[in-house]
């Protein structure tokens, strides 16, 4: 054993390295001690940890940062603007790995794009925020925006070269955009037809077939159902529907199973037991079961785990045909699992057993069960047919998820909101991409996921004429927008948007192989609805003919456009880092892939 002596001159000793001790293992450890806190003054601190290397940035200044800017934004647009409208071209992608791809969507095109000068590239990352922000808000009109934003930085950059005011013009570009977007909000017209459903999904996937499949999917589906895109096996699209609600959960013994064929246990008017306990003495839930056995109906049994003795008990009486039973686990995990359990217990009209609200399984009695019309659970996948009498609740259920939905930040969330939505409203279908070529699929699954979003957006906030022709309409609110205005500069702001909102139906025209500006004259003037239909080339009444888009598209594309110019115009300075050349290879590693 130590002494006492030496015990305390070696804690002595240690106590005043300890900081450095601390600082070194931080330094070395990287991410490992990335919750230590360091001990030592800030003095120690300064000698004892140097700053990691820094790469050296480039400055640069006024008209030479914007123009900077602006050759990023033109890079994309101009890649980004020939797929607009109906005759608009595809754009093609490398790809490291696999093959190329075949792209007609905007927001996938902005995003593979990197541009070697620096400077030009934080343009081109401003651009790409744009055309998702308008992707994550309406699903499409990401191309829209992008030739928006190019026409407003375009625009604006020759009024700041001329001595106009850049926060002014800011202060304009955000007043009139917000304005334009309540005028948008106030012409949508609200969709009241499966044809304008079908003219949606068309308009967004450029092609016939893939509108009416969308369109078949949500008539089957209804308002609160959910359609989801799936890679397909075949080289045509199929619809797989699921009526009733799905739990991505299946059997826990493959002994409940009644149809050895088939490999399904099916219960027909089921009794439903919804609790976030673990099943594992039989004793807890014998009462129940001996009152089922006397009325003979089947019990589905949803429960964290069902294992030993009470596992074995119920398949003994499974086998035995003393009662019908089946017991799966609930889906997803954590939090979400409570969300998942109350939502089913809503649907069966079913009391959730758990112990936060003090309820114990040998206090379950008949009344706290809930029911269902029928069951089918597979290895993998349980259906569950609601029996209609609980409408009311599940309504109250699905506003209440909405609510929450927009409450939050998380994509993921919303996501998962909508799933529960879709499960509670009784009804997912599935679209699975067939196609000939790997490159056609993901092309194909891109037009889909678009043209869901557009639809989803339309049901929600109602649709106005495509094709530009809103925008163009919007022209006569310029005096309007005009007299909100409180200084010169800001009234310059709306001079550039109303020019800038002419630029789409032109490019439209041009991919068309139209001249433009003869296009946007012949519609100018026109009453509302009134446009150039590029696919057939005639001018006529766009909500008539179908070639509509939903008003949240043209509402974003507006908002999202102008957000960014705006702080374009403002910008003064632009510091960018300086990429330092790595060391040369050695001869023979050039792809690392020669030892191989």
């Amino acid at each position: 054993p130590l002494s006492s002596e030496l015990r305390s001159s070696r804690s002595a000793t240690r106590k005043p390295i300890m900081p450095a001790l601390l600082g070194s293992a931080l330094l070395l450890g990287g991410c490992t001690h990335a919750a230590a806190v360091w001990v030592g003054t800030p003095a120690a601190s300064a000698r004892g940890v140097r700053a990691a290397p820094r790469m050296a940035t480039e400055v640069t200044f006024g008209d030479e940062s914007r123009a900077a800017l602006l050759a990023g934004i033109d890079a994309v647009a101009n890649a980004v603007k020939v797929t607009i409208g109906p005759k608009g071209r595809n754009v093609v992608l490398e790809r490291s790995f696999g093959v190329p791809e075949v792209v007609n969507d905007g927001v996938t095109i902005a995003r593979d794009i990197e541009l070697e000068d620096a400077r030009a590239n934080v343009g081109a990352k401003l651009i790409v925020e744009v055309a998702s922000k308008s992707d994550q808000k309406a699903g499409d009109g990401t191309t829209t925006s992008c030739v928006l934003t190019q026409a407003l930085v375009g625009e604006g950059l020759k009024l700041v070269a001329s001595g106009a005011n850049p926060i002014a013009l800011q202060r304009g570009l955000q007043k009139a955009s917000k304005l334009l977007a309540a005028e948008v909000k106030k012409l949508a017209k609200p969709v009241d037809s499966d044809d304008e459903i079908k003219n949606i999904a068309v308009i967004a996937t450029n092609s016939e077939a893939m509108g009416r499949t969308i369109a078949t999917c949500f008539q089957r589906v209804g308002a609160n159902g959910a359609t989801m895109v799936e890679d397909g096996q075949t080289l045509t699209d199929e619809i797989d529907f699921t009526e009733g609600m799905e739990i991505d959960r299946g059997f826990v013994s493959p002994y409940f199973v009644k149809n050895q064929e088939t490999q399904l246990c099916e219960l027909e008017n089921p009794r439903v037991l919804v609790t976030d306990r673990k099943i594992g003495n039989m004793q807890e839930i014998v009462p129940l079961l001996e009152g089922l056995v006397s009325s003979k109906e089947p019990l589905l049994i949803i429960a964290e785990d069902v294992t030993g003795e009470a596992l074995s008990s119920l398949v003994l009486n499974k086998m035995r045909g003393v009662l019908d039973v089946c017991a799966i686990k609930p889906p997803s995990f954590g939090d979400r699992r409570k969300s998942y359990l109350e939502d089913i217990a809503i649907v069966t009209g079913a009391t959730f057993v758990t112990e936060q609200l003090g309820l114990t399984l040998e206090s379950v009695t008949e009344e706290m069960l809930g029911k269902a019309a029928r069951v089918a659970v597979s290895k993998e996948r349980t259906t569950m047919i609601a029996t209609g009498n609980h409408a009311d609740e599940v309504g109250e259920r699905i506003k209440v998820i909405r609510a929450e939905a927009e409450l939050t930040d998380s994509q993921f969330d919303k996501e998962k909101a909508e799933e529960r939505i879709a499960k509670l409203g009784g009804a997912i279908g599935r679209i699975k991409v067939g196609a000939a070529t790997e490159t056609e699929l993901k092309d194909k699954k891109l037009r889909y996921e678009d043209a869901l979003n557009s639809v989803k957006a339309a049901m929600n906030e109602g649709i106005v004429p495509g094709g530009g022709a809103t925008l163009v309409y919007c022209l006569r609110f310029k005096e309007q927008i005009l007299e909100q205005m409180t200084d010169e500069d800001e009234k310059l702001a709306v001079d550039i948007l109303f020019r800038a909102m002419t630029y789409p139906i032109q490019q439209i025209a041009e991919n068309a192989g139209v001249d433009g500006s003869i296009v946007l004259e012949k519609v100018k003037a026109q009453e509302w609805g009134f446009g150039w239909n590029a696919a057939t080339g005639e001018y006529e009444d766009l909500l008539e003919s179908g070639v509509i888009d939903p008003a949240t598209v043209t509402q974003q594309a507006v908002l999202n456009s102008c957000s960014i110019a705006a702080s374009v115009l403002t910008t003064q300075c632009l510091i960018t880092e300086i990429k330092e050349e790595g060391p040369p290879m050695a001869p023979g590693m050039d792809d690392g892939m020669g030892m191989m």
